[in-house]
């Protein structure tokens, strides 16, 4: 993995927010890659209860500034940096105060879950390809971690797919047990389609349920990790069928050999 460049892009990463699967390998895969003197970028939200001044948050002037427009309207591109104590590693905070202020991150204190969580998701993903190109970073591996994530794939693949900086990119989409009941909002579709994709990028998207959420992440991916060990059904059989790397889930202790066999093996030899 050395000096190979891998673009983290996740919805929660410890230790910033509680320890969860996604925010451990968020984390895990990171600091493995770089100890291996691979270069590495993380991507995550700024969510409202993360606490700034406890983890030294600031912006990034040069890469904030830019508006994102988000179904017609233009929303504010704020950029935070932190490092993670001991890791040498940086993490880069996608902000915005009318999406990401609130003191929480998915869900209200009743566990309802956001009204506008589709377009958070379509800001973050937009957000962090934005910020990359500022950065003029190309990477050799993308891969993506959590729902919120799932739609960096259709927009690198789709909305910024003539974009130099990522043609040889692979992208990689981890799936984790992780969901949520119901749907987010039913015009989900309608404002992607706004950013000029076309119907068929967004079939699944017609009922935006987790499950095909999921499905159009991996579709627009180049291979998966089944990154769960108790993933719906569904997404299971949908992995199955693949005519794309995926690799099985594995446990915690054993991920590093695993993962790093995957990265150059599997995905960096297509």
């Amino acid at each position: 993995m050395k000096d190979k460049r891998i673009l983290y892009v996740s919805s929660e990463v410890i230790p910033y927010l509680p320890e969860t699967d996604i925010s451990s390998m968020s984390f895990d895969a990171a600091r493995m890659v770089n100890g291996l003197g691979g270069q590495i970028r993380i991507f995550m939200p700024r969510y409202g209860n993360i606490n700034e001044r406890r983890h030294q948050l600031h912006e990034v002037i040069r890469l904030s500034g830019m508006n994102l427009v988000i179904d017609d309207l233009d929303m504010p591109l704020i950029i935070k940096v932190a490092s993670i104590p001991k890791e040498r590693m940086q993490v880069y905070f996608i902000d915005n105060e009318d999406y990401f202020k609130r003191k929480a991150t998915l869900t209200d204190e009743d566990g309802n879950m956001f009204p506008d969580n589709d377009e958070r998701a379509i800001f973050f993903a937009k957000g962090v390809i934005e910020t990359v190109k500022k950065l003029n970073w190309s990477p050799d591996i993308i891969h993506v971690h959590g729902w919120l994530s799932s739609l960096l794939p259709l927009y690198i693949r789709n909305y910024y797919g003539k974009e130099p900086l990522f043609s040889e990119a692979k992208i990689i989409t981890s799936v984790y047990n992780q969901s949520f009941d119901g749907t987010l909002d039913k015009k989900m579709n309608k404002k992607i389609l706004f950013d000029g994709l076309e119907e068929e990028d967004v079939k699944h998207l017609k009922k935006p349920d987790y499950v095909n959420i999921m499905k159009t992440a991996i579709d627009n991916s180049d291979a998966a990790i089944i990154a769960g060990d108790n993933i719906p059904e569904e997404l299971k059989k949908y992995l199955s069928k693949l005519d794309k790397p995926v690799l099985d889930y594995k446990s915690p202790e054993e991920f590093s050999s695993a993962y790093q066999e995957f990265y150059t093996t599997q995905v960096l030899s297509q």
